[in-house]
């Protein structure tokens, strides 16, 4: 609020000179008051404030008022928004209710181009006697059909401990991720925001800690939305912020969460399938140089940043995987994850990172190289302090073929080993 209070002082000083000014001033000239935050438990430090101050100078009451475009926000979705996985609250769905279909080609593969032999024939030694082609697996009750998909989508491994997927690049795509949306194929996208639907009903009437049975496994039952984050988008949106949410879950099953923050579905990016005669297919959404069908690109890190770019800012082609300039980039940032580092680097203003203990996220949040990155212990069940410095210095940064390697600044220099501080 400091450019309205030197506004305020300005004008009390021309009237106590006499300055026809004030006098003069219309009443609609006056700054728009800032939205303030209102929830004030969970923020650590001056992170509330360092959110307030941003807000105070983008919005509509501060000088991106003059601008022709709002400031954009994009925030990251599971476990930055919420606590919790909304993609693994559906899945693990669609497996307690069989609502995942058996490869009408008989060919697991076709369900993803990185699915290794070993892992499509561990799936239909399992599942494939259980339903005709086409047709639901009964997971409901066939535990070892559930066990296999649930382990290979949870673990990237089969149940007997092979990889699951292979030859894809660690920084466009998570093959285990884009799975779940691959699944929903034989689905319209209506009812795949069915199943959602049912997911976040049950979830956020389950307890805080509760589990539940999926195959032979308890696995994480309940999800919650954070109130410090609702409150953050609310305000955001008063303030004139173009608010955004990227998640890699599938896209419908984003679109039913968001609108429980105030977030409507146009306003979501998540794994988009291709559609074929009105049904989802094991096919995906391009962006940039990847084609549709070619699915080789998620929003998943740099996958995030072509999105966001192609999606909010109208940039096509290549372009789209690059950066852009400071007037075609978000100013608000916030996730919990190295899956987020690429859009989080973008943003102009501030990012605010979620702590989970994630390496290349909290060595680029530690190092705070430009000053522009805000560090909060997760508000619901926050995590520990890590008792070793994360690994910048040498494996914090994962490269495109997988392999560790140190973290590095936008100049080439080295992040030095980071100590976990804000927990």
């Amino acid at each position: 609020m400091q450019h309205r209070r030197r506004w305020q002082a300005a004008v009390a000083a021309l009237a106590m000179a006499g300055g026809g000014l004030v006098a003069a001033q219309p009443a609609q000239a006056r700054p728009e008051r800032c939205p303030a935050l209102s929830v004030t438990a969970g923020w650590y430090g001056a992170n509330r404030a360092s959110i307030q101050q941003l807000i105070d100078t983008y919005g509509r009451c501060g000088r991106a008022a003059e601008d022709r475009r709002p400031p954009v926000a994009v925030f990251d979705w599971d476990n930055t928004v919420i606590k919790n996985d909304v993609g693994d609250a559906t899945m693990f769905w669609l497996l307690r209710n069989s609502k995942i279909r058996r490869p009408a080609d008989r060919d697991w593969r076709s369900t993803s181009r990185y699915l290794t032999a070993p892992a499509a024939a561990d799936l239909s030694a399992a599942c494939d006697a259980t339903a005709r082609p086409g047709r639901p697996l009964p997971t409901r009750t066939a535990t070892g059909c559930a066990d296999e998909i649930r382990t290979i989508y949870s673990e990237g491994e089969t149940t007997g401990g092979e990889a699951a997927f292979v030859g894809f690049d660690h920084r466009r795509m998570e093959p285990q991720y884009a799975w779940a949306a691959q699944l929903l194929r034989g689905w319209t996208t209506r009812q795949a925001e069915s199943f959602a639907a049912a997911a976040r009903a049950e979830n956020l009437a389950a307890p805080v800690g509760a589990v539940q049975r999926v195959g032979s496994a308890e696995v994480t039952g309940w999800v919650r939305y954070y109130d410090q984050q609702r409150d953050l988008v609310r305000t955001l949106q008063k303030a004139g912020f173009d608010v955004w949410i990227t998640s890699a879950s599938p896209e419908p099953v984003v679109d039913v969460w968001a609108r429980g923050a105030g977030i409507d579905a146009a306003h979501a990016l998540g794994i988009r399938n291709a559609t074929e005669r009105g049904r989802l297919t094991a096919h995906l959404a391009g962006c940039g140089t990847v084609r549709d069908g070619e699915d080789s690109m998620i929003t998943y890190i740099d996958g995030k940043r072509c999105w966001i770019n192609r999606e909010i800012f109208g940039v096509r082609g290549a372009a789209a995987e690059r950066i852009q300039p400071a007037h075609r980039r978000q100013v608000f940032a916030a996730g919990d994850s190295d899956t987020d580092i690429s859009f989080l680097r973008d943003a102009t203003g501030l990012r605010l990172v979620l702590n989970r203990n994630k390496s290349e996220i909290m060595c680029r949040a530690y190092d705070n190289a430009d000053g522009r990155w805000i560090v909060n212990p997760m508000f619901i069940e926050p995590k520990g302090r890590l008792t070793t410095p994360y690994p910048c210095a040498t494996s914090g940064y994962t490269d495109p073929n997988g392999s560790p390697a140190p973290v590095r600044r936008a100049d080439g220099s080295v992040v030095p080993d980071q100590a976990d501080t804000v927990f």
